[in-house]
């Protein structure tokens, strides 16, 4: 099996590191913070309330508020931005409608993963200058972009910030940020690993391409393209359509579940660190993945490209499975009929399992140990 943490040898192959972005220099800042904001939770006393100490180190935080639980979660875009910025300039098309509903999937998909059902979304929109909120279509496609994923998830836009930041923004371009509050009512749907164990099964959720994860290395590689951007996955499809492709948004699967009487006992946003999520929960279980999703085109594209094996490829990238469900491996096939009479096609892929903390890829013959993912 495939286990080392190294990427393949040859001198041409792309990596996630040679895009910009090097998680082993990333992941210790977010232990240390994670660790001096573990001393903050005592403040809730304070007001009679509180933290789910589970929670700490998941996707969101939750706190105990006495007839339920309150869940909070910020994120960023990150830099998908730069690619609808560079398709505007090569065919006059905006692609913030889309740009937003990535930022929002950012937030709303991981409140989702602790059972909360989202509430109230506050979007950051911070420009490089005043000049960047004077493009009438684009704004406009921004806001329309942000209240209809606001409206397919059934959660209110509270309200924002939208600063000019000219010396920190870079002039031209915008930082794009959602934070997002839910409600977990009735106690019982959270979701926080504690009854993860040997027997659930594990559903995987398809992607829409490559999401809003990868794009740093996404864009290097457009270096090695005949065409750039331009340049097709598919015919009828450009490089840079397909990476604009939006976020898939799971909360109506996630609200679907819970009134079909299903509560998952886990689950996980394959974002950046790829398929290495499903490793998230600290206990020691072995995860085994019988089931590979079909890899939409962009991601193959990227791969072959980028001169990935399929180690670093899913351990970078989400390669069509956007979100893991860990449910009672009776309700795995309910699960499937769920999510795709939302629209979203699902697999049961694999099955937990008593022994070491790993996960098992059997069909591509890849094995991620307990050291590759450290994120508490």
């Amino acid at each position: 099996m495939n286990t080392k943490s190294t990427p393949p040898t040859a001198n041409d192959t792309l990596s996630y590191e040679q895009a910009g972005v090097n998680y082993d220099l990333i992941d210790p800042l977010k232990v240390a913070a994670q660790r001096a904001a573990k001393a903050t939770g005592a403040h809730l006393a304070t007001h009679g309330f509180t933290e789910v100490e589970a929670s700490r180190g998941e996707s969101a935080y939750v706190v105990d508020v006495g007839p339920f639980y309150i869940a909070s979660i910020v994120e960023c875009l990150g830099s998908k931005a730069l690619v609808a910025d560079e398709m505007k300039a090569l065919t006059g098309k905006s692609y913030y409608d889309g740009i937003a509903q990535d930022t929002i999937a950012m937030a709303i998909n991981d409140l989702i993963t602790v059972g909360a059902t989202p509430l109230v979304v506050q979007a950051y929109w911070a420009a490089g200058g005043s000049d960047w909120f004077g493009d009438a279509q684009r704004a406009q496609a921004l806001v329309a972009g942000w209240k209809r994923a606001c409206d397919v998830c059934s959660v209110a836009w509270g309200g924002g910030e939208t600063p000019a930041l000219a010396g920190i923004v870079a002039d031209g371009r915008i930082d794009l940020a959602a934070s997002c509050t839910g409600l977990i009512n009735p106690k019982e749907r959270l979701s926080v690993g504690d009854k993860l164990g040997a027997g659930d099964a594990i559903v995987l959720l398809a992607s829409s391409g490559i999401h809003a994860n990868g794009l740093s290395l996404a864009r290097k590689l457009v270096e090695r393209l005949p065409n750039g951007y331009l340049t097709e996955v598919e015919p009828g499809l450009t490089y840079g359509e397909a990476l604009l492709a939006p976020t898939v948004l799971y909360s109506p699967v996630t609200e679907a579940l819970y009134k079909a009487g299903i509560i998952p006992n886990y689950c996980a946003n394959i974002t950046g660190h790829g398929w290495r999520k499903l490793l998230r929960h600290p206990a020691v279980h072995t995860y085994r993945i019988h089931t590979v999703p079909p890899v939409t085109p962009v991601l193959k594209f990227i791969q072959q490209h980028a001169k990935q094996d399929d180690f670093e490829a899913y351990g970078t990238l989400n390669m069509g499975a956007g979100f893991a469900l860990f449910v009672k491996a009776e309700d795995a096939e309910r699960t499937v009929a769920v999510a795709k009479a939302q629209g979203i096609d699902a697999w049961v892929a694999g099955s937990v399992e008593a022994g070491p903390k790993k996960l098992v890829i059997e069909p591509l013959n890849i094995e991620f140990g307990d050291d590759a993912l450290q994120l508490r």
